[in-house]
């Protein structure tokens, strides 16, 4: 029998102990600084509906977290959006993003030149893209040895200022509240930068990504649970064997002189022949600092960002626009609060009631703190301050919900992928059995943490049962 202790209880940790419950050799604990298991994925009642405290969706298109809902027997249930397509305030008006772009890249200049989005003189700036030959081989700009460079760099560099900062920052930037100018590429959008050096024309080089590898059109974009995604967790925590201590912060990690660990915790060492931490990377860092200083200082490293969300009830009749999208989202550069609302009772059928609109809004980003200087009330009020200047909404609203995710997004600065590796490496070498996941390695959203929580345990079962 091979203990493993996984160090955090979202849904990295979750598809761990998930993937671990397979084994009858492996035992499983579960440390968790908090009250609960399921991290930032909780469902709560809100105006007499399940409303998410964070995430209210996933990505379809991957199979990690779909596959996971095959396993658990919830597939049947999802649902995807009433509302797919979205508006940006840009220029003093809500206009809509165009169709025919990738993750805020466009790839038809026509719509991206009716949108109104951008400046005419940005329009043919980003034309010029395709003044490349159509068999130019294309390069990423920079001089990183691993070929990566920020998104705002190449943006800029293929399409022009504009594109970047009124289209796709607000998309890729708003992902993981972080800042495109300094966010890798390879880490953030790897789909562009595989693109941008296949071919000298960014557009061309989606284009053919497109039709190599054309979207299924019965496949949705993003997937959700009617009764919110607390199923999903509920669901996870009813098919694992785990001993969980909740309310229980790890303090550090120490070899055995009999071979494997000692995981230290606020309610006394547990042992471990393999450890999985999914917490995020300034926790890890505290807890590898004895044992492996080297990945400890690249995990301290990592910068993170802070995100609150205010989710409003309002009565119907006081929305005077039609919530014909999914939501909006704001630039940086138009200076607002927000950086997104969603008309959560519009893109989602099972948070429609007569009578009421549900709107979740987005505030902090990498880089604009103010969230962290206002109280609870100070942050409704610059909130709704916004959506009177982007919806004219001016009604009282008949609820109100606050949620701070402190320090919850890390940001990948060019090079990631490669620091990532070298850490992995480092692990194995000095610590092997300890393992990496969650969302500082490969991906924030709610898939990719899937995918590295149950990679990282078979990793670490792996180490222990080798040893």
């Amino acid at each position: 029998m091979s203990r493993v202790v996984i160090v955090g209880g979202g849904i990295a940790g979750l598809a761990a102990a998930y993937e671990l419950a397979k084994h009858p050799a492996a035992e499983v604990v579960m440390v968790e600084a908090g009250p609960r298991l399921g991290g930032k994925i909780e469902t709560q009642p809100f105006a007499g509906l399940p409303v998410e405290l964070g995430p209210d969706t996933f990505l379809a298109r991957v199979p990690w977290a779909v596959d996971l809902c095959k396993e658990l027997g919830l597939f049947d249930e999802l649902v995807s959006p009433d509302q797919t397509t979205a508006y940006l305030w840009v220029r003093g008006a809500l206009r809509r993003l165009p169709e025919a772009h990738v993750l805020g890249v466009p790839t038809d200049f026509d719509q991206l030149a009716a949108s109104g989005l951008v400046s005419p003189e940005a329009v043919d700036i980003a034309r010029r893209d395709l003044d490349h030959p159509e068999d130019a081989a294309g390069a990423l700009p920079g001089d990183l040895p691993e070929g990566d460079c920020s998104v705002g760099e190449l943006i800029r560099s293929r399409l022009g200022d504009e594109v970047l900062e009124r289209i796709v920052d607000p998309l890729i930037g708003g992902i993981n509240a972080g800042d495109s100018d300094h966010l890798s590429v390879a880490a953030a959008a790897p789909q562009i930068a595989d693109a941008a050096r296949r071919n000298a024309s960014l557009v061309r080089g989606l284009l053919a990504m497109q039709a190599a590898a054309p979207p299924d059109p019965g496949t949705p974009m993003f997937y959700s649970l009617p009764g919110g995604l607390q199923r999903l967790v509920d669901r996870v925590v009813d098919a694992i064997s785990a001993e969980v201590h909740l309310g229980t912060p790890a303090t550090g990690i120490e070899r055995r002189s009999g071979g494997g660990y000692a995981v230290h915790t606020a309610g006394g060492p547990i042992e471990a022949d393999a450890v999985v931490l999914a917490s995020p990377a300034f926790a890890d860092a505290r807890l590898l600092e004895a044992v492996a200083p080297e990945p400890a200082a690249t995990l301290g490293a990592v910068d993170y960002s802070s995100v609150a969300l205010v989710t409003l009830a309002v009565p119907a009749d006081a929305v005077e626009r039609p919530l014909d999208a999914s939501g909006y989202l704001v630039p940086r550069t138009e200076g607002c609060l927000i950086t997104a609302c969603t008309w959560a009772s519009s893109k989602w059928a099972h948070l429609a009631a007569p009578g009421q609109v549900l709107l979740r809004a987005s505030a902090g980003r990498y880089g604009d703190e103010r969230i962290a200087e206002l109280d609870d009330d100070a942050l409704v009020a610059g909130v709704r301050a916004d959506l009177g200047t982007t919806m004219d909404l001016d009604a009282e609203p008949t609820a109100v919900r606050v949620v701070r995710w402190t320090d919850s997004f890390p940001q990948y600065t060019p090079g990631h992928l490669q620091r990532m590796a070298v850490l992995d490496a480092q692990l194995a070498a000095e610590v092997p059995g300890v393992v990496l996941a969650g969302a500082v390695q490969k991906g924030v959203g709610i898939p990719a943490c899937i995918r590295q929580g149950r990679e990282a345990a078979t990793a670490a079962l792996d180490a222990a049962t080798a040893g």
